[in-house]
């Protein structure tokens, strides 16, 4: 399947999607993430056939589906809400998308209950939708486009009106049954948790352009600019304001607030020598802040311990310092898609001087609340961005 190209500008000349373009691989699960309005919804209603295409065209297989009809373009589409017949049993919500097309009785009932059977619903069929639970609705839905047998599935935000365990549970199973049936599947979902578990490639958007594509494992490790680099990763990356110096005998150091962390020898910082004396984003993942008896020969934090909570595996250690956290567009946009309060703290933060991180310590390790620590932070795991435009350096 081929976006080439593809762009959505509505009447008063908004653009929801910018000229996207990209290959989905044959039986590939691909998500696309991104906050509220990003355009990733309006891409997948485009594949549907249910938003016009303004520019582009999109093929499924050797086909242009620019202007086909939605049941001609042999795909099948999981909502949030799960739009199930009430009246109906789950064998006839199943059966109704195949009944419609006229197929004939007994093949009806073969894919029917072989799809339930995939499903565990097998127990269900005789059942009103009113007498499921929440988790055993949602499957009826994805059963009711399973059956059609689709070239591609599609499925937009279909675990958000479950509660955090049955979407854990959903989760594997749509994993799961994805693997089995070799589907091609577009998944959206705002949640870049789901996207991290989920996706054999992940789709980063933001106002509607594409910010990264690649591997779950890739957009963590080697995020491409500061939006991807918080929107992605429980709990976000830290992120701070830091001045890069280069020493007389060549090594690096940067200048957080009062604080210095001096690279070590063996850190190549060839890539900051254009960036001497200017100030750029310094970025640390939660698990790459170290206590101190674990902080080895890496530069070290000064930094005051503010709340420690106990997840069982490990501790989330909350800290605070003088400093700037960092706090462009793309930061504060990934932050009010968490909410706008905390696009207001990090702005508080910036203008008071104080810096506030996270690490994730082993359940072990000392933190004692209310103490200054000296906190190792991984050398060779430093992200490191340009302020300006927010590209990785």
């Amino acid at each position: 399947m081929t976006f080439d190209g593809i762009t959505k500008t509505y009447g008063d000349g908004t653009q929801a999607v910018k000229d996207l373009s990209l290959e989905i691989e044959d039986g590939e699960l691909i998500v696309f993430v991104g906050p509220s309005g990003c355009g990733k919804t309006t891409a997948l209603r485009m594949v549907a056939g249910l938003e016009e295409i303004s520019s582009g065209e999109i093929r499924i297989g050797d086909r242009v589906v620019n202007d086909l009809d939605p049941r001609q373009r042999d795909i099948a589409m999981v909502f949030q809400n799960y739009a199930l017949y009430p009246h109906m049993s789950v064998f006839d919500n199943m059966a109704f998308p195949l009944a419609s097309q006229g197929v004939p009785r007994k093949e009806i009932k073969d894919r029917v209950e072989r799809t339930a059977a995939l499903l565990d619903l097998s127990d269900h069929l005789r059942r009103r939708p009113r007498n499921l639970s929440g988790g055993q609705r949602q499957r009826v839905a994805m059963g009711r486009a399973l059956v059609r047998e689709p070239q591609v599935f599609l499925m937009d935000e279909p675990l958000s009106n479950l509660d955090a365990k049955l979407r854990v549970q959903m989760r594997v199973e749509i994993s799961r049954l994805q693997r089995h049936l070799d589907i091609t599947t577009i998944y959206v979902t705002h949640d870049q948790v789901e996207a991290m578990t989920m996706g054999n490639r992940i789709v980063v958007m933001r106002k509607g352009v594409l910010q990264q594509l690649g591997a779950p494992q890739q957009l963590y490790d080697r995020p491409v600019n500061l939006f991807v680099a918080t929107f992605v990763g429980s709990p976000a990356m830290n992120l701070f304001e830091a001045t890069v110096q280069e020493r007389a005998d060549g090594r690096f150091s940067l200048e957080l607030g009062r604080q210095t962390l001096e690279l070590p020898a063996h850190v190549d910082g060839h890539v900051l020598r254009p960036y001497r004396g200017r100030k750029i984003a310094l970025g640390v993942r939660p698990e790459h802040l170290l206590p101190p008896q674990a902080a080895g020969d890496n530069p070290r934090l000064r930094a005051n311990i503010d709340l420690v909570e106990p997840l069982g595996s490990d501790r989330l250690v909350y800290v605070s310092f003088p400093g700037h956290p960092v706090v462009t567009e793309d930061v504060l946009e990934s932050a009010r898609d968490v909410d706008e309060a905390a696009k207001e703290s990090l702005q508080g933060a910036h203008r008071e001087g104080t810096v506030t991180a996270v690490a994730r310590y082993d359940p072990e390790a000392d933190a004692p609340v209310g103490a200054a620590q000296d906190i190792g932070v991984r050398a060779d795991k430093m992200h490191f961005f340009e302020l300006e435009t927010g590209a990785r350096i």
